[in-house]
């Protein structure tokens, strides 16, 4: 790990061609979305939060499931500068983002290339007839019309990842000359091991308040990543 100032951060993005962003919580927190983990965060004072968003609790206690998934939601959050920038600097260069994050504001900002990891709440669908179902209508009710469930389209814990969004993960990394990690611990698997798929010759910039435990040589931007994305210039 090597620490780096701002001014250093800034001219490792402005110099690269093909950029990378691997996102977590803390990219989306400055929306007013709270984290998982954090004493503040969605889990704090729950019990048993990795049931709560399983597999086992969506097929044995609907309503436990539900009444815990809707909190989740935040449909007033907007994009915050880091979406906003992320999104600019695809206007002027090859930019690509897998995010761990389920709030489609990478999407909402106006970003093309994303992998949404672990998939995306405000896309609903009905497990008995498969149709779409709008997220309105799911935060109104968990039963749809033909009388089926309705979920969220989210990797649930005891689930697998989608592998089409494994492969386009892996693809955008190695394609990458600087991969760009911002806010996220980088300690969930299989998330954090996308990193050994990078090119040998790019480098990595890391964005965070706190290193992570990454072997190897990277860049570490110590601080709040919306201040970080503040200053950064896309040249048009």
């Amino acid at each position: 790990m090597e620490k780096i100032d701002l001014d250093q951060g800034l001219k490792l993005i402005q110099e690269a061609k093909d950029l990378t962003f691997l996102t977590g919580a803390g990219v989306s927190t400055p929306s007013g979305i709270p984290d998982y983990r954090s004493l503040n965060g969605v889990y704090h004072g729950i019990e048993e939060p990795e049931y709560l968003l399983s597999l086992d609790c969506l097929n044995n206690e609907p309503e436990k499931f539900y009444g815990f998934i809707k909190h989740l939601y935040h449909p007033k959050a907007k994009p915050n500068v880091i979406h906003q920038k992320i999104a600019a600097l695809e206007k002027v260069k090859t930019v690509q983002v897998v995010t761990q994050n389920i709030d489609h504001l990478h999407s909402i900002a106006g970003s093309q290339k994303i992998v949404n990891f672990h998939g995306n709440l405000y896309d609903c669908y009905c497990r008995k007839c498969g149709k779409k179902v709008p997220w309105q209508e799911y935060l109104q009710s968990d039963r749809h019309s033909c009388g089926g469930q309705i979920r969220p389209n989210i990797v649930l814990y005891g689930e697998g990842l989608d592998q089409d969004n494994i492969s386009r993960a892996v693809k955008y990394v190695e394609a990458a000359d600087l991969v760009v990690i911002a806010g996220t611990s980088f300690q969930v698997h299989p998330f954090c091991d996308l990193i050994y798929y990078k090119n040998p010759q790019a480098k990595i910039l890391v964005i965070n308040q706190d290193p992570i435990p990454l072997s190897g040589k990277y860049y570490f931007y110590e601080g709040n990543a919306a201040d970080f994305f503040k200053e950064v210039k896309v040249d048009q």
